[in-house]
């Protein structure tokens, strides 16, 4: 193993992590209908956070109400969830672990029968029963990740993730298959990308100057283009208003699907960035020591462990004291994931991905 994994790294605006492992944002499903933070969320992500990792992310927390994607979504729309967000930043932090939140509306995806809401999208999506914002309604979009971009300060985190990836709504907006506006924020890729930086710029203008800031992105699937990606990439390096940009790769050692870049790793076209003072944080399929190193190798300055933190609290801890480690094989019982910290609800959430539970 590289040992550089388990030393310190420092950001643009004054943060700094002990170690280059961190915890993915993970949907678990467990907080309360109203969004306010459970019990049991809290059990399950803070025995990651006081197992050594360097950074610890929450799930997605809905920044408006009809953004709510799923059920036993964590919110951070309005100040009645600052008690519960205030007790998660402190029991993250306890530990050393950097406690960062991700901010994410559902778009289409966020369903009416969990939010009252007709869904929305950058435009019509009739397979979704969503309608297109209107540009006013951008603007309150807009507002509403800064705000909670605010709250989240208010509550002790150490900063935020903009979560532009996986289909959800700003990766609608980044779309050219789904987004079809004529207004400033559709036709070019840089009117598609325009929501994102407006975001940045509003919360790095409104929280405090050593304030972490990242943003997750995806570069396939739900009409992505991995070129227009890649510009999206550059332009957020470039700019050094956010600490690390965070990738959601689906494989971290896979090939690009597009034809025109196959031929080397799709981490590569990232890696190979010239990144100013922004980091890079690489996700997908991290199940191994060998993974971790790989990707480290590979370019990455903060490798992400998703399922490897389900299926071991202590995950970090392993790789270090084993470079041979990795991940129990699949699937699980019930019974070893509730001694892992899930709730049963967690399990039955993580029992419909093919193959992870038993029975």
């Amino acid at each position: 193993m590289n040992k550089e994994l388990f030393e310190p790294l420092t950001f643009n605006h004054g943060t700094q992590i002990k170690n280059r492992l961190a915890v993915a944002p993970l949907t678990n499903m467990q907080s309360h209908v109203d969004g306010t933070l459970s019990d049991e969320e809290y059990k399950w992500l803070t025995m990651r956070s006081s197992a050594g990792y360097g950074l610890t992310m929450t799930c997605g927390a809905f920044t408006e109400v009809g953004g709510k994607g799923f059920p036993g979504q964590l919110g951070i729309h309005s100040d009645e969830m600052l008690p519960g967000l205030s007790r998660f930043a402190e029991g993250l932090k306890k530990d050393g672990s950097l406690a960062i939140v991700q901010l994410i509306h559902g778009g289409m995806r966020a369903q009416e029968k969990y939010t009252g809401f007709q869904p929305v999208s950058a435009s019509d999506q009739p397979k979704y029963d969503a309608r297109a914002l209107t540009t006013a309604e951008v603007g309150h979009v807009i507002e509403n990740f800064i705000a909670a971009a605010e709250r989240a300060e208010k509550a002790g985190f150490d900063g935020v993730e903009v979560h532009g990836a996986h289909g959800y709504l700003l990766c609608q907006f980044l779309s050219p298959e789904l987004n079809q506006r004529t207004d400033q924020y559709g036709g070019s890729a840089e009117n598609r990308s325009r929501i994102i930086f407006e975001i940045v710029d509003g919360i790095r203008a409104r929280c405090r100057p050593d304030f972490n800031i990242s943003v997750r992105l995806s570069p396939e699937r739900f009409g992505m283009k991995l070129g227009e990606i890649i510009n999206v990439a550059k332009r957020l390096m470039a700019e050094e208003k956010i600490d690390f940009l965070d990738m959601s790769l689906w494989d971290c050692k896979k090939e690009p699907e597009e034809e025109e870049f196959k031929g080397k790793p799709l981490i590569s076209y990232f890696a190979e960035l010239d990144r100013k003072s922004v980091r890079l944080c690489v996700a997908g399929k991290i199940m191994s020591a060998k993974d971790v190193n790989d990707a480290y190798e590979n370019g990455a300055d903060i490798v992400m462990a998703g399922r490897a933190a389900i299926l071991h609290h202590d995950f970090m801890q392993k790789i270090k004291e084993d470079d041979a480690f990795t991940s129990i094989s699949l699937p699980v019982t019930r019974a070893y994931l509730e001694q892992e910290g899930l709730s049963d609800v967690f399990v039955n959430y993580m029992a419909t991905w093919d193959g992870f539970v038993e029975g």
